[in-house]
């Protein structure tokens, strides 16, 4: 997959499949910027896509720990 960007393109490679064309692909990326039904998403090129096509993935966060992480003397 090629995002052309100042005639550089952002590719993407996936060894453990052969890509078709009409494939779906899914990248992740930091939101930069809502508007209205546009979403920009910074994947280096930042890219503009409509609303509709983004899902919100929440990343993981480590379970905080209930003791401190010290020796005992």
């Amino acid at each position: 997959m090629t995002i052309p960007l100042y005639d550089f393109p952002h590719s993407v490679v996936d060894s453990t499949s052969k890509a078709v064309i009409g494939q779906h692909m899914e990248l992740i990326g930091p939101v930069v910027r809502v508007d209205d039904n546009k979403v920009t998403i910074n994947l280096r090129p930042r890219v503009t896509v409509d609303a509709e096509h983004v899902r919100l993935v929440e990343s993981y966060v480590a379970p905080k720990r209930k003791t401190p992480l010290v020796d005992k003397a």
